[in-house]
């Protein structure tokens, strides 16, 4: 998610969110022989992935999230003999949606553990960083959520041919938001509060003004904060003083819970409307309460891959309900998986990220093809946070 660019990712975080091997979940089965329908089993052998998320920091709840999602796909791929006879060894890291974090387990995964593969990181302020040693070692990445567009395109506009994402972007999504704010809120008028250190916020925030103001739209006001404030009561001044129809705020969920929080103590009633970055069981619903978001999946999506993602999901975890982080690391996971079965090899990445860009994937939160860019082509939701629950309002198609 973009950090979750915590987007880090606009509701859904597409539990989330933001394209897995995911038609019901396989039965546990003992790993005596491959399916048909892989190649020949090599003589046994182990592939190692990585699994790079902020289990501590910031936003801890997407981290774990983004853990179990994987490491549920793997599970049920070693369930079926691994990948072409491979076990799939997974290494989980602690990467903290923060960069020099993240820059240490990258250089950790790859240089001590020998690691070739990386799903990872959930923020984009992390995944960048990443992507930069990632290229630089031929090493695959493919980030479930972070959703700015520099994740996967350097700033000279160079595609880096080594990193994929199983979420769509920063500009799609704030361009839904926008189009949602005009069509179905039929607002006019919009203020934006923005982290602007935040690689997330921030794409999200400049995609949204240039939607929104493109489609007819005002805005009356933008103040900036950073990530450690808990006072917000100035900027919610200014927001009383424009009273617009609507507040943006493209942040996490540690950020909007203070912010919505405070809004209403000072009796805004306007909504608030924001990314993936809301995507968490940690979102205080009764201050975020007639607020909406952008993401990448609902769990009352009625087709069978949810269903049946769900269904695995809860029965692992203590019966959770999956939010958009861990659908998306698990459509990550198996995107990853079904494209070194496609390549025959998990020695070789190019063969691996060439079978990764043609793929035609059905996955929990939708069809997935790759762009040029490696960003996925897919679908949106919107999210709204209605009598304390999180409630699905509407798709919106690429």
């Amino acid at each position: 998610m973009n950090s979750r660019s915590i987007k880090v990712l606009s509701v859904l975080g597409a539990a989330t969110l933001m394209l897995a091997a995911c038609a019901a979940p396989r039965p546990a089965a003992q790993p005596a022989e491959a399916p048909k329908d892989q190649p020949a089993a090599p003589a046994g052998g182990e592939i190692k992935v990585a699994i790079l998320a902020p289990l501590s920091g910031p936003v801890p709840t997407f981290g774990v999230s983004t853990r179990d999602g994987a490491l549920l796909a793997i599970e049920e791929w070693n369930a079926r003999g691994g990948v072409n006879g491979m076990k799939i060894v997974p290494i989980v890291e602690d990467s903290q949606c923060t960069p020099d974090p993240a820059v240490n387990a990258a250089n950790k995964v790859i240089d001590q553990d020998g690691v070739k593969f990386i799903i990872g990181e959930v923020c984009s302020s992390a995944s960048i960083p990443i992507s930069e040693i990632a290229n630089a070692k031929k090493v695959l990445q493919i980030s479930p959520t972070s959703t700015n567009p520099g994740v996967t395109v350097g700033s000279d506009g160079a595609v880096k041919p080594y990193t994929f994402r199983a979420c769509f972007i920063d500009p799609f999504q704030g361009q839904v938001a926008a189009k949602f704010a005009l069509d179905t809120l039929k607002v006019r008028t919009a203020f934006i509060m923005l982290d602007q250190a935040n690689d997330y916020v921030r794409g999200l925030a400049e995609f949204f003004e240039k939607s929104f103001t493109e489609g007819g739209g005002q805005i009356v006001g933008k103040e900036t904060y950073t990530g450690k404030d808990t006072d917000f009561s100035a900027i919610l001044s200014k927001v009383a003083e424009a009273r617009p129809d609507m507040v943006y705020l493209p942040d996490y969920y540690n950020i909007v819970n203070l912010v919505t929080k405070q809004a209403k103590e000072k009796g805004l009633t306007m909504p608030f409307m924001g990314g993936d970055g809301w995507d968490s069981s940690d979102l205080d619903n009764a201050a975020a309460d007639g607020g909406y978001f952008t993401n990448h999946y609902s769990s009352e999506d009625t087709r069978p891959e949810v269903a049946a993602f769900i269904k695995a999901y809860g029965a692992k975890y203590e019966g959770k309900v999956p939010d958009a982080l861990a659908v998306l690391a698990y459509d990550a996971a198996n995107i990853l998986l079904e494209s070194i079965k496609a390549a025959g090899t998990a020695d070789d990445t190019d063969k691996v990220r060439a079978a990764m860009s043609a793929i035609n994937f059905n996955g929990v939160s939708g069809n997935v093809t790759f762009d040029a860019n490696n960003n996925p082509v897919k679908s949106a939701v919107v999210l709204q946070v209605k009598d304390g629950k999180v409630v699905y309002n509407s798709t919106v198609n690429p």
